[in-house]
């Protein structure tokens, strides 16, 4: 059992390893000034894809539960995300978003009935310097607009994470994220339009890989991976291992781009994983359950 657990955390935590590629492939591939675009493509044919694969639409309740899980955890979520990493330089916008696994270890507590230990707790502070460590730079400056995108960011993806472990989905893997993906297509695609205007015209073939990729892996393959994990893992467990995209992505700036390491950033890159480890070592306990928590699942 311990080793289905393993083999669970390591393909689950390719997920954020793809996603630490996303700044790679979208700065040497994609055509610049088109972040929203870029979410757009990533979400609505990779949904749309997954849909057609399993013909399986939702129904009932799944109707609203799929508009409100793909808001959290792809529309809204990267519209923030753009806003942040637009206003925000050096690595701000990544620090503040590294304490989502924070925010969902409180929101699983109240929500799923989960204890919140003193470990998590110090793991997940941990994983907030280890990035900060990793990613900021000395010269960076706050502005207000962005640092609340960004923590808003945070916040609605730690909802997402979350609702997505207390709406167990009768419907197979793929559908659930398929529809998750089309919906959060859907509500970004108006908002790329009026901000970014229409598609270019013409498209070389190297933006062609680059949207391909982010298409099929970093959104098809990644969300499958990633919900597969919340279905099978605790959602604080799940969170901790998108602390991984901002190593993997340090990682490949330096041996891809020939970009600075510093001493500092391979501390923090230290820091991080050893968050990690810690958090997923420890021990899945809930809390005794209450009327009101066996209320809620049933809802």
């Amino acid at each position: 059992m311990l080793r289905n657990q393993s083999g669970t955390v390591l393909l689950t935590a390719l997920t954020p390893a793809i996603w630490g590629t996303t700044y790679l492939v979208t700065t040497e591939l994609l055509p610049p000034g088109r972040p929203l675009l870029a979410a757009v493509i990533r979400a609505l044919p990779a949904g749309l894809l997954l849909v057609a694969v399993t013909r399986r639409l939702p129904s009932g309740g799944w109707w609203w539960r799929a508009l409100v899980l793909g808001a959290l955890n792809i529309g809204v979520f990267f519209a923030l995300l753009f806003v942040g990493a637009y206003r925000l330089p050096g690595g701000v916008a990544a620090t503040v978003g590294a304490i989502q696994p924070l925010l969902v270890a409180l929101l699983s507590a109240g929500l799923l009935g989960e204890r919140l230990s003193v470990r998590t707790t110090l793991a997940a502070v941990a994983g907030v310097a280890g990035v900060s460590l990793l990613v900021l730079r000395a010269d960076a400056r706050l502005d207000a607009l962005g640092v609340a995108a960004a923590l808003g960011g945070a916040v609605v993806m730690a909802f997402g994470v979350v609702l997505s472990k207390r709406w167990q989905s009768p419907a197979p893997l793929l559908a659930t994220t398929g529809w998750q993906l089309v919906a959060g297509g859907l509500l970004l695609l108006p908002v790329a339009l009026l901000v970014e205007g229409p598609p270019p015209a013409s498209l070389t073939g190297a933006n062609l890989a680059g949207y391909a990729y982010l298409t099929i892996i970093g959104s098809a393959l990644a969300y499958v991976l990633w919900f597969r994990g919340l279905r099978l893992l605790s959602a604080t467990k799940v969170t901790f291992l998108g602390l991984l995209s901002p190593v993997v992505a340090t990682a490949l700036g330096w041996l891809v781009l020939g970009q600075e390491l510093t001493a500092a950033q391979a501390l923090g890159a230290l820091v991080v994983l050893a968050a990690l480890v810690v958090a997923q070592r420890q021990p899945a306990r809930a809390l005794p359950a209450t009327p009101r928590v066996l209320a809620g699942k049933e809802s």
